[in-house]
């Protein structure tokens, strides 16, 4: 992938999601389980570009009301097909970031996990988006890949424009309070597009 892969970004996921598997597989991200206990039972949760599903899905599974968009409607319907599958709902909708009608105050939990097609000015818009659309006491769930990943090329997009480090971040969320913000490596099993030795930053966050 260049630095022009997301100029069509609605085609290129499109034609990502097109087949029948689940690229990034049907189980939660990893960092999302392991902090799920910290998202309030039965809160209203926003998932972020939730692609096939596979988190909205989970965390309707466990009694969240869940709200998720993507931009590929490829990808929605299949998130949808899962939803179906699992016996819950979700609502979804096709919609990019900028696009997408973004409440103010209003979810328990908000989770961004691998949000990396954004370049640093949507990148900035979509943050600014997210903390405003947290309810007081809401939490943030965040998962990304660190330049180091570029080393790995075991997933993300080889821009180091569009990976996170957590100065950023911490920058990014200073109105939030920050209850864990790290950077580390780990291996990934997540579909056939996250696989092996990955560097991360990983980061949850309260708003007062």
């Amino acid at each position: 992938m260049n630095e022009t892969a997301f100029v069509d970004p609605a085609g290129t996921w499109n034609k990502r999601f097109e087949g029948s598997g689940y690229v990034f597989g049907t189980e939660p991200n990893e960092y999302l389980r392991s902090h799920a206990g910290r998202l309030r039972p039965g809160g209203r949760v926003l998932c972020v570009a939730d692609g096939e599903g596979r988190n909205s899905v989970w965390l309707a599974r466990r009694g969240m009301s869940v709200d998720a968009f993507d931009i590929a409607a490829v990808g929605v319907d299949k998130a949808r097909r899962l939803a179906a599958a699992a016996g819950v709902n979700v609502h979804y909708e096709v919609a990019d970031c900028d696009g997408w009608r973004w409440p103010v105050a209003t979810y328990d939990a908000i989770v961004a996990i691998f949000v990396q097609f954004a370049d640093p000015a949507m990148r900035e818009r979509l943050f600014a988006r997210i903390v405003a659309a947290l309810a007081p006491g809401g939490m943030l769930v965040l998962q990304g890949y660190t330049p180091q990943q570029l080393e790995f090329r075991t997933g993300g997009p080889p821009i180091l424009s569009h990976l996170y480090t957590a100065e950023m971040l911490r920058a990014a969320f200073g109105a939030l309070e920050i209850v864990e913000l790290r950077e580390y490596v780990a291996e990934l099993g997540e579909g056939s597009h996250h696989v092996g030795r990955s560097a991360l930053a990983g980061m949850l966050a309260r708003k007062p």
